[in-house]
């Protein structure tokens, strides 16, 4: 099971059964605010939803194709970060996140997004990450750039956001980028 401590305040880790009841209130908590975001909000009506997303991460996870990790700050679960892709051939991970809308604006994901980069180059020995963002998402597009990727390009229409298509801007870090940091 992965458990990363990020600092003294943050820890990822695997989310368990015992999680999907807190995923569940601070996902029907956020909601406003993540629907603009994010697809999947609409589709998360019960714990029971929750519980089926935890169990999907362990598949991916147990596959070595993707990693999901709750959020803990100070022990209390606040939101999902991970890779929502690893491509192992061509050593590159899509990182994803999400932080429940009382937890916004305390570096809480940067300072995971700064951990999971590292954790991809240094323990998984990948190549490239990729974070995309959504085109006017400017609070999840200052993760990125405070930390340093490259705005490599915008994909037009890359996402179906319930009832329109939304842009996404793609940012990229290299490990030999990383390493100059």
């Amino acid at each position: 099971m992965f458990i990363y401590d990020v600092d003294e305040e943050i820890s990822i880790r695997m989310l368990a059964e015992k999680d999907a009841k807190r995923l569940f209130e601070i996902t029907d908590h956020s909601r406003e605010c993540l629907r603009q975001w994010l697809p999947w909000v609409d589709h998360t009506r019960t714990v029971q939803d929750s519980l089926t997303f935890i169990q999907a991460g362990f598949k991916t996870y147990n596959e070595r194709t993707g990693l999901t990790a709750g959020i803990f700050y100070n022990n209390i679960l606040v939101g999902v970060a991970g890779f929502n892709n690893i491509d192992w051939q061509n050593r590159i991970a899509y990182i994803g996140y999400w932080l429940s809308i009382d937890y916004q604006g305390r570096g809480i994901m940067t300072r995971v997004a700064r951990a999971l980069t590292d954790y991809a180059f240094y323990e998984y020995e990948l190549n490239r990450i990729d974070i995309r963002v959504a085109y006017k998402n400017t609070k999840s597009q200052a993760i990125p750039e405070r930390l340093g990727f490259t705005q490599e390009g915008l994909l037009r229409q890359t996402e179906w956001l319930y009832d329109h298509f939304v842009d996404h801007i793609v940012y990229g870090m290299l490990k030999n980028d990383w390493n100059k940091q």
